[in-house]
């Protein structure tokens, strides 16, 4: 078996890309095309959940979707497999940020988890997620096999199990979390025999339940006994959701109107331009509203999927997957949060959230996966 660090002479050395405007024309422009009216939604969302806040954060998130453009650009610019080859330092520079902020870092909603700059805050677990899905897809990619031996199974889940054991530690369980998805979606992928998925089902069980007796705090356990119904705390651990209950119901089919919501402009939803934003979205614009958000995902979803199903080689195809994946239990661990279906976590809605790492690590995928579509034309 290879070694974590092991050669991939697969993508060295590289050729000089020779890129026409006819193979641009081809590539799956759905993708960004949703990606941007997402964001537009959210930005005119924002400015209606942080109206009676202090800071402008409608203006603030304009200025992250420039950004964010910007590095999908960028990010589709670059050819894929030469960030591929150079993914070994990236995510060594992704651990030792994480390392770091646990001593210099900035707390903010009871994680230690940023670096703050002034007014600018950078969250090193966003920009983790990019590097590990890198990282992965270069070691997956290298097994040349139909189905991955445990050691191998047990390397990957190593790669991805570093970043979010000190996600945890910040401590932020649901950032952590979002590593899951990333590391199943890319090994099924990759082929994994029902034997090894049975045991990998049955030691994440064990885990759960050592993280639930001794790596969690007593307002995350809460949070959890609340949501199961063994507590009922309507004025603490519950109020969210209940609000956010109130919210969405209230939405109807179309909505009380664009900055008509009471929940939102009354200041009785929490965390409304963050991770409630959707309980604005649908207060103001109901069921309708909420539809065509979760269309414009799904469009986001698909258009991603065709990129895995045509690209060119072995590496492609698992990036493309691992950052589909991570975007798709975003959206649905947010969307059932939002009406109860599971615990509150501090897990943000992709393009619709407030928040500049988040935003900018979401258009990096884009532009990602975008790289991958195109070159499946070059280099032929």
């Amino acid at each position: 078996m290879k070694s974590i660090s092991g050669s991939f002479t697969a993508t060295l050395p590289l050729p000089p890309e020779r890129v026409r405007f006819a193979d641009l024309a081809t590539i799956r422009w759905g993708l960004l095309a949703a990606a941007l009216a997402l964001s537009v939604v959210g930005a005119v969302t924002i400015r209606s959940a942080a109206s009676e806040l202090a800071t402008d954060f409608f203006a603030r998130q304009l200025v992250w979707i420039g950004v964010g453009v910007l590095v999908a650009a960028a990010a589709a610019s670059f050819n894929y497999h030469a960030l591929l080859a150079f993914s070994p330092p990236l995510y060594a520079a992704a651990l030792a940020a994480l390392v770091l902020v646990l001593f210099l870092g900035h707390a903010a909603g009871g994680d230690k988890g940023w670096f703050r700059l002034g007014t600018v805050g950078f969250q090193p677990a966003e920009f983790a997620k990019l590097a590990t899905a890198l990282y992965l897809a270069r070691y997956l990619a290298g097994v040349r096999q139909r189905d991955l031996a445990f050691r191998q199974i047990a390397t990957a889940v190593l790669i991805a199990g570093a970043p979010m054991a000190l996600v945890a530690v910040q401590p932020d369980l649901g950032g952590a979390a979002m590593y899951a998805p990333m590391l199943g979606a890319m090994l099924l992928v990759a082929g994994v025999r029902l034997r090894d998925l049975v045991a990998g089902l049955l030691i994440a069980a064990g885990v759960a339940a050592l993280l639930w007796n001794f790596g969690m705090r007593p307002y995350q356990r809460q949070r959890i006994e609340t949501f199961l119904g063994a507590t009922q705390d309507p004025k603490g651990a519950g109020y969210q959701v209940r609000q956010s209950k109130i919210a969405v119901g209230s939405g109807g089919l179309t909505g009380r109107g664009y900055m008509q919501g009471s929940q939102s402009q009354l200041r009785f939803l929490p965390a409304r331009h963050t991770d409630f934003i959707l309980a604005v979205l649908a207060e103001e614009w109901g069921f309708a509203g909420v539809a065509t958000v979760l269309a414009l995902y799904g469009v986001l979803l698909a258009n991603a999927g065709a990129v895995a199903l045509r690209a060119r080689d072995r590496s492609g195809i698992l990036l493309v997957v691992g950052l589909a994946a991570v975007v798709a239990f975003h959206v649905l661990y947010n969307s059932a949060m939002v009406i109860g279906l599971v615990p509150v976590t501090g897990i943000p809605l992709p393009f619709l959230s407030y928040g500049g790492s988040f935003l900018i690590v979401n258009f990096a995928a884009i532009g990602l996966v975008l790289g991958v579509d195109l070159r499946r034309h070059v280099n032929r």
